[in-house]
């Protein structure tokens, strides 16, 4: 409600003195009963109003300068924007010592210029397969261990159809962040154009909204499901309201029960969420949420017949002469037709995934983080050449006999394969 006028606290003085009701009285001004028996009270304590008094800037003297600096501003600024506070109060401190604080800053502008225009939102339904929103949502919950564990849950839902997909984790680090991606578009049934997501730093490396900088790990994975990363804008969380909204119902689940285990709680999550699309409306087709997706599944993209392993590390790496490329300190070989060329190195929980970077196929795979610094695998120097790459030149005698030496285990070597190694080396 908003504050009452001087005039309207006058006219409940002079009607107490007529003699009418507190009732009446607040029926007459469109008020509370509360609201008059307290400004009654406040003149019978003799209580000072306090919205007449003057305020530090005025006190200081600076409302000249306020009023030029707002000027100024507001002639360079485009005029659906208007000057910022923080910067006038931050211009006051350094410029005339202002000890006041910013509330007091805000205070004084609100009561001295103009409110700006009030922006309305425009509402978008967006057709089908076009948009998925995602979200986290964090809980405590009972899963059979000593004490309650905090979890996260991932929110994704389809902007048209409103199908929602919650899937559990204990981190939301950046391969659990590709982990429920994996495992929400696998319930969703396939890929939308667009995922509108928070600015987290596993989605948005470096600023916010449309102008910031795509996490690269997570933009190559958005690259090989095929869908556009499209953050919404800072302090904007209405701008993704469907998966909000469904964070609050997942919220409101019976999730104080114990559960045995996060397969459990993911059990019974994806239950009721299924029974509940049987019976909840989609706004835009009338039908329900399942009918509605039946029909949006559609349209959306198929996934992948491999889902891509969850990486939190990425990096281009060219492709040396004798084929092999350096990651994390260590040395992979790569298939020689790629020499001289760019690959996509995937730093994975327990493997290293080398990706042709124009298709998304794995070309090879190794295990992360060995004691060893150099893997080398023969099988990427054979096959035919390109039309830009020549087939490396085949072993030698003496090569191969090396080859064949070290294929064996020492207990069964013979003794006739280090004579005929004696024979190729003369």
């Amino acid at each position: 409600m908003a504050k009452l006028r001087k005039d309207e606290i006058v006219t409940i003085h002079v009607l107490k003195e007529k003699g009418e009701s507190n009732r009446a009285v607040a029926r007459r001004l469109g008020v509370s009963e509360g609201a008059v028996r307290y400004h009654l009270r406040r003149k019978k304590a003799n209580a000072v109003d306090g919205r007449g008094k003057m305020c530090l800037i005025e006190k200081a003297g600076l409302t000249a300068a306020v009023e030029h600096w707002w000027r100024t501003q507001e002639a360079v600024l485009p005029k659906d924007r208007p000057p910022n506070v923080c910067e006038l109060w931050t211009h006051l401190v350094d410029e005339y010592s202002f000890d006041g604080s910013y509330k007091s800053v805000r205070k004084y502008v609100r009561k001295t210029f103009p409110a700006p225009k009030l922006r309305p939102f425009r509402r978008v339904e967006t057709p089908p397969g076009a948009q998925m929103q995602s979200d986290w949502l964090e809980t405590t919950i009972d899963i059979g261990e000593d004490e309650p564990q905090k979890v996260y849950g991932f929110v994704m839902t389809l902007s048209h159809s409103r199908k929602t997909a919650v899937v559990w984790s204990r981190s939301m680090k950046q391969l659990a962040w590709h982990h429920v991606h994996n495992e929400a578009l696998k319930r969703l049934g396939g890929v939308a154009a667009v995922n509108r997501i928070d600015n987290l730093k596993t989605g948005v490396s470096r600023g916010a909204g449309p102008w910031g900088e795509i996490n690269e790990s997570y933009r190559a994975y958005a690259r090989t499901m095929g869908f556009h990363v499209d953050p919404h804008e800072p302090r904007q969380p209405q701008q993704k309201g469907k998966a909000e909204r469904q964070v609050s119902v997942v919220k409101n689940l019976d999730l104080r029960r114990t559960f045995q285990s996060l397969a459990d709680l993911q059990r019974y999550t994806d239950e009721r969420i299924e029974r509940a699309d049987q019976h909840r409306l989609c706004p835009v087709t009338g039908k329900s949420v399942a009918d509605s997706w039946a029909a949006e599944r559609e349209l959306l993209r198929p996934l992948p017949a491999t889902l891509p392993e969850p990486f939190d590390l990425i990096k281009k790496c060219e492709v040396y002469k004798d084929c092999t490329i350096r990651f994390e300190g260590r040395t992979y070989s790569v298939p020689f037709e790629y020499v001289r060329k760019t690959v996509e190195v995937r730093g994975c929980s327990g493997t290293v995934q080398i990706v042709d970077r124009r298709t998304g196929t794995v070309l090879k795979e190794y295990p992360r983080g060995t004691e060893r610094l150099l893997l080398i695998d023969q099988d990427c120097y054979e096959g035919d050449g390109t039309d830009e790459v020549k087939r490396p030149r085949p072993f030698g005698k003496m090569a191969r006999r090396i080859q064949q030496l070290a294929a064996q285990p020492v207990q069964l070597r013979s003794i006739d394969l280090y004579a005929e190694l004696a024979e190729v080396a003369r």
